[in-house]
């Protein structure tokens, strides 16, 4: 019961919270900066771990694949068609949001957790910031914008990478590897990859700002905070991959 009751506190401050963060802005330049510094920060400062890890589950996934398919009587491009179809739908927009999850989740946790500590959140407020708002919107919009962005650099990064761990090595040839990327495309799958980029930015933001902004203590429980932020936001990240996976498919 107490379990339950708990969760629903946490469910009602993140609902007003959110509801606090989204009204007019005071200053629209302020935003616009923060924003544009955010996207900076999350698209530019995630780039290379991104193209790392999209780089290695292209190769792997077709090498799998390859070993899975050999001896069997399945022609040998549908490497190919498997690789993009399974970076499309689930394996880019999932695999990036939970890294992004480590890496930019826990850095809004501990930079809007710092500010609560360090009472900057307070002196904000007392001079009228609203200070959900100033925090955490340009954060998400940001996230919103940039992190589809780094899902399709992955999408594409990860089709390259199984290219590079099976036409070189001479498992098929690169003819029969375009093949198979370029057979039965389908472009839902694409809208489905950006859907789930949307809702996946939106979560790991959201979920990591509230975990910072109510923070109490001192350098132990910014530590929690940080960490809880990334469990809660892959926790999240993997029942709405599931959801999606329901509705839209």
């Amino acid at each position: 019961m107490l379990v339950i009751t708990g969760l629903l506190e946490h469910l009602g401050k993140y609902v007003i919270m959110m509801g606090t963060a989204f009204n007019r802005p005071e200053k629209s330049s302020m935003y616009y900066k923060e924003t544009m510094r955010q996207m900076n920060d999350i698209g530019v400062g995630s780039l290379v771990i991104v193209i790392l890890i999209a780089l290695f589950i292209g190769a792997v996934t077709a090498i799998q694949f390859a070993y899975q398919l050999d001896g069997t009587l399945v022609p040998v491009y549908y490497i190919g068609y498997i690789v993009r179809d399974s970076t499309i739908i689930e394996l880019a927009p999932t695999i990036t949001c939970l890294v992004l999850a480590g890496k930019v989740g826990s850095n809004i946790a501990s930079e809007i957790g710092g500010m609560r500590q360090k009472e900057h959140i307070d002196a904000m407020e007392i001079m009228g910031v609203n200070t959900a708002a100033y925090l955490i919107m340009p954060k998400v919009v940001a996230a919103v914008i940039v992190i589809p962005l780094l899902v399709a650099i992955a999408a594409f990064v990860s089709v390259m990478g199984g290219y590079l761990a099976v036409v070189p090595t001479g498992m098929m040839s690169s003819q029969e590897y375009v093949q198979g990327v370029r057979s039965f495309f389908d472009s839902y799958n694409v809208f489905m990859m950006f859907v789930k980029a949307i809702v996946f930015a939106y979560l790991l933001t959201t979920i990591s700002a509230y975990q910072g902004y109510y923070v109490r203590g001192g350098s132990i429980e910014l530590g929690k905070a940080s960490t809880n932020a990334v469990v809660i936001s892959d926790i999240m990240i993997l029942v709405a991959d599931y959801l999606l996976a329901v509705l839209l498919t």
